[in-house]
């Protein structure tokens, strides 16, 4: 069998417009994807050219799950002053979240600086640094790669959190460590959804195709439980389009649901509770992992029909 030889392509040759080409190219579900990835986030609502006072950022986006506001400012060049300073800017002027660089090349005073603003700013706050690249192999069609140069450094934030909190009590530290295992299983079973970056939160969203609900996770350890369930977080018009199909669902699902309207707060949901979670005993997290993704991805599945 022969082995080819990967070819760098010069991204020009690929976008000759940031704005008119790339950013073009970038906004569409199927490339926004190798961004999710890596971001892991699910980005929705993806507009161009949004204007922040006289100035203009290339892509603005939401996590679809979390509502987090996101910019994207595109460079098919090498990193520069100008745009450290844009990518402040924007995320000023538009309270974003999650702020991504990427560049054709990042010099070395720049991935320093995004470095610095990662480790320096609001624990909520993250940059990322990312170059684009493009490869071929022989005469194949030229395929984009996303090489992350700087990016959160998860551990020092939390610290940083931690530290203000005095200490991260028992429970965080078991939900870190349970929601890294289970990112793992995702991973080993082809990434039935994007995976989220593990936290001291008790839930875990997944992406359902719209941003008025999503399946939620829940680890509630006190009731030995993991509760999967679809949540609406302020729509009970959608709730109530949904309650009416709820023989059809549940025959779908193959199981019954609790169907909490919840009508003295803004949100509802609908869910299935799983016995088992234990925090100090992790003999079933392998089984109970693995239930529970499948359990995600059908709800996933059958609910998206009916939204």
């Amino acid at each position: 069998m022969g082995i080819g030889k990967l070819k760098e392509v010069d991204i020009r040759e690929l976008w000759q417009h940031e704005q008119y080409d790339f950013s073009e190219w970038l906004s569409k579900k199927e490339n926004i994807e190798n961004l999710n990835e890596i971001l892991g986030l699910t980005l929705v609502d993806i507009s161009k050219e949004t204007y922040v006072g006289a100035y203009r950022c290339d892509l603005f986006a939401k996590d679809e799950t979390t509502g987090i506001k996101v910019i994207i400012e595109n460079q098919l060049e090498v990193s520069n002053h100008d745009h450290l300073g844009k990518i402040i800017t924007y995320a000023s002027g538009l309270d974003a979240k999650v702020i991504v660089w990427i560049v054709k090349e990042a010099r070395e005073e720049h991935r320093s600086a995004i470095e610095w603003l990662n480790n320096n700013t609001n624990s909520n706050v993250n940059f990322f640094l990312i170059e684009i690249h493009a490869y071929k192999i022989g005469e194949s069609d030229p395929a984009p790669m996303f090489q992350v140069v700087e990016q959160p450094n998860d551990f020092i934030k939390n610290n940083k959190s931690a530290n203000r909190d005095e200490s991260m009590n028992k429970s965080q530290s078991q939900r870190i460590e349970f929601w890294n295992q289970f990112n793992n299983i995702v991973i080993e079973r082809g990434k039935p959804f994007n995976i989220r970056k593990a936290t001291t939160d008790h839930w875990y969203n997944v992406a359902i195709g719209t941003s008025d609900a999503y399946i939620s996770i829940t680890l509630v350890n006190k009731d030995s439980l993991i509760g999967v369930s679809l949540y609406i977080p302020d729509n009970k018009e959608l709730y109530d389009k949904i309650f009416i199909k709820k023989e059809l669902i549940e025959e779908e699902l193959g199981f019954k649901l609790q169907w909490e309207r919840l009508d003295n707060v803004k949100a509802s949901q609908i869910i299935y509770r799983i016995k088992g979670l234990d925090f100090d005993n992790h003999d079933n997290y392998n089984e109970l992992m693995n239930k529970t993704i499948d359990l995600a991805v059908l709800m996933r599945d059958v609910f998206k029909k009916y939204i």
